[in-house]
């Protein structure tokens, strides 16, 4: 099971990037729970998803509910995630370590998009998407640098294709700051 915080502010696609991960769980097989707090979200104000991926699910259908529990390993019932328990925090506005940071285990992993990166978890996904010509794909830019590391549940590979099952409009650049994430990546995280 892992439990994951992805805070923002709005405007910078908190809920998008949960869709996405509660996605590529579900293509796992996994049990997802997700909530989401809005805020002030129009205005610029916080915006927190708590999402929980469970353990693949076993094959067939078993008879109720509670056994399905059982059988898949579906170790929670409630969406929010306590204090002190998350194991990832994505923290795609910098406010978001101080804002949110208590949701971490004490071993739990950061990665933020800030403008003065200072450890080997944090980048300026604002700046590479910026280069880009799509400040609004800082993001996927944050993600992706996240999913090279390993600490979660999927890898970049699998996001990728959900992302281009996605499709869309904006499909192209979507990919363009995805990959910009995973370079960086491999700058920071691979030395």
């Amino acid at each position: 099971m892992q439990q994951i915080i992805i805070s923002g502010v709005g405007g910078q696609g908190v809920l998008f990037i949960t869709r996405l991960l509660a996605e590529a769980a579900l293509a796992q097989g996994r049990h997802v729970l997700i909530s989401e707090t809005h805020g002030m979200a129009q205005r610029g104000g916080n915006v927190v998803s708590h999402l929980k991926v469970g353990e693949p699910t076993s094959e067939g259908a078993p008879e109720d509910a509670k056994n399905a529990a059982d059988k898949a390993g579906f170790e929670f019932t409630s969406p929010l995630i306590r204090p002190g328990r998350a194991d990832v925090l994505l923290a795609l506005h910098p406010d978001g370590l101080s804002a949110h940071g208590y949701y971490l285990k004490p071993n739990g992993k950061t990665f933020c998009n800030t403008s003065n990166p200072r450890d080997t978890n944090s980048i300026d996904a604002i700046r590479i998407a910026t280069d880009l010509g799509s400040p609004v794909s800082a993001n996927l830019v944050l993600l992706a640098f996240a999913l090279a590391s390993r600490d979660l549940f999927c890898s970049p590979g699998e996001m990728k294709k959900i992302l281009e099952h996605s499709g869309g409009k904006r499909l192209e650049i979507n990919l363009k700051a995805f990959r910009a994430g995973l370079t960086e990546a491999k700058e920071k995280l691979n030395p």
